[in-house]
């Protein structure tokens, strides 16, 4: 026999199961990272302990005009690093990136170099990403450096100012895009020089890399070197304008970084001040590639 008291409980009963189902059903059919008909949300997420390691090739040809002279410098560098994450602090993560391997190779007129780098193998360093890309710090990178002979000191943590691409911070579909800015500095080898970008990304679409379904993303940059330094008695001051194309990877389920492709370049002068004043032509082509290898 049903009684009131019955049919009330079936009833408190009855709706709960019709809640649970109804957010269950909202949850199936918009989970938190959006979709890409009605916008992806792109957001770093990285549980605590969680290391992710990746590798980073980049080539750098750069060509000058000295005296009416043709001079050709490549540099090419091979890095592999794991980023482990330490926990979230104000909404940001903290990240321990470790230098696992690196091999670096200089040709110039002067000769060809490959430094050993095994001094910084195993060197690490702390990290603060927002959950949209940006490095808010790096603290401990400079301190890691390996020698290049004559070329003075060197470190690597220029390559990681703006290692992890910036998001969009508000959901995106396919055609939508977002500006972002990024600043890149490197002192060493007697130069200060800096490079600022502005970048426009641009949602592509879905496709599967590396087993992770990404979001796929195309950007252009445009952008200014601006720099100087000494050599010897001379003073030496650059400026240029850069360019750059990449398209990157976002697995946006699990709010992680797996692939950029990038190229670019840079055209610009060099103006050589002291005993012997000159302006030196010179093009920059750069190809970058950093992927998720675990």
């Amino acid at each position: 026999m049903i009684t009131k008291t019955n049919l009330s409980s079936y009833l408190s009963v009855a709706l709960v199961v019709l809640l649970i189902a109804l957010l269950t059903g909202c949850a199936a059919k918009r989970p938190f990272w959006g979709d890409v008909k009605k916008g992806l949300i792109l957001e770093y997420r990285m549980p605590q302990e969680q290391t992710l390691k990746y590798q980073f090739t980049s080539n750098m040809t750069q060509d000058m005009e000295v005296m009416g002279q043709a001079m050709q410098n490549i540099i090419n560098l091979d890095l592999l690093f794991s980023a482990k994450s330490k926990g979230i602090e104000q909404n940001n993560h903290l990240l321990l990136i470790t230098i696992d391997s690196a091999k670096t190779d200089v040709q110039s007129p002067q000769g060809n170099v490959s430094p050993d780098m095994s001094s910084v193998f195993g060197k690490s360093f702390h990290m603060t990403l927002s959950p949209l890309g940006k490095e808010l710090e790096m603290t401990g990178g400079d301190s890691i450096t390996y020698s290049m002979g004559q070329g003075g000191e060197r470190t690597l943590s220029s390559n990681f100012q703006t290692i992890f691409p910036d998001l969009a911070g508000k959901p995106v579909k396919t055609g939508d895009t977002w500006t972002t800015n990024d600043t890149i500095n490197i002192k060493e080898g007697g130069m200060d020089m800096r490079m600022t970008f502005v970048t426009v990304n641009t949602l592509q679409g879905l496709e599967t890399v590396a087993g992770y379904e990404c979001a796929k993303i195309t950007a252009k940059s445009t952008g200014k070197l601006e720099g100087e330094g000494q050599q010897g008695p001379a003073n030496l001051y650059f400026e240029g304008d850069i360019e750059g194309n990449d398209t990157w990877y976002f697995a946006f389920k699990e709010g992680i970084f797996v692939k950029s492709i990038s190229d670019g370049l840079t055209e610009g002068n060099i103006a050589v001040t002291g005993a012997q004043k000159m302006t030196i032509p010179m093009t920059m082509e750069t190809k970058f590639e950093t992927k998720l290898v675990k």
